[in-house]
């Protein structure tokens, strides 16, 4: 499934707030791009807006699979996800009482992902090799390293061609965010398109191919990842690092 995403000069908020303004951003097949800058800046929003769940107020976000542009500010978050779009939200938003394999088979709702669910839960643990043996489990019970590999898998059952990461490392002990670290690169090996939401700057810029700082809801800076990690002012004077 080749997709990419083109979001061009977007403003975006809550009633009088306005979370975004004027942000262009592109996302080419294969590529994992990173969204970074501090609390409040508008990068959830960002995604939310790709996700269908807030509506852009003007600009213009385009999601080109094979061939065909589908306008997103149009279509129904439903519709949007049966493009392919799967979203990781930030803090995990699991079914609690579910299963880890109710959990899984949820994310795989859409019929594309139906027609290979087979496939696509064998993905998942090979992504995600310790959740082959929790598949009874409650989502609930699981640690909170669990919990987020299992956001992630349900992510990968929906067969997606762009996956939304908002904030996987958040509240993770640092062995287990290095693992999921591990897991987000092996999914880009596999070529698999993601936008990248990240606090921690330094595994962002790690796993990216590109990257975006926004301030304020506004791009101040964008580049390869190797060029924003070399630029030393420009990490601590937006990335508070």
């Amino acid at each position: 499934m080749a997709l990419s995403l083109a979001i061009n000069d977007l403003d975006a908020g809550y009633g009088a707030v306005k979370a975004l303004r004027g942000v262009t951003l592109h996302v080419e097949a294969g590529e994992t791009v990173a969204l970074l800058g501090t609390n409040g800046n508008g990068k959830s929003t960002l995604m939310k807006c790709v996700a269908g769940l807030v509506r852009p107020t003007r600009g213009s976000m385009s999601l080109t699979l094979d061939g065909v542009a589908h306008d997103l500010t149009r279509l129904s978050t439903e519709a949007i996800v049966d493009l392919g779009v799967a979203m990781v939200p930030e803090g995990r938003r699991l079914f609690p009482r579910l299963t880890v394999k109710e959990n899984l088979m949820l994310g795989a709702f859409r019929k594309a992902a139906r027609q290979n669910i087979d496939r696509n839960l064998a993905l998942a643990f090979e992504t995600f090799p310790a959740l082959q043996g929790l598949q009874g489990q409650l989502a609930g019970t699981l640690s909170g390293g669990q919990q987020q590999m299992l956001a992630i898998g349900r992510a990968l059952a929906a067969n997606p061609g762009l996956i939304l990461l908002d904030e996987p490392l958040e509240g993770l002990a640092p062995s287990v965010a290095l693992n999921v670290e591990d897991a987000i690169l092996a999914l880009k090996e596999r070529g698999t398109t993601m936008l990248l939401v990240e606090h921690n700057s330094e595994m962002a810029l790690r796993v990216a191919d590109r990257a975006s700082i926004l301030e304020l809801g506004t791009v101040v800076a964008s580049g390869t990842a190797a060029e924003l990690s070399a630029d030393t002012a420009l990490v601590h004077r937006y990335l508070a690092v």
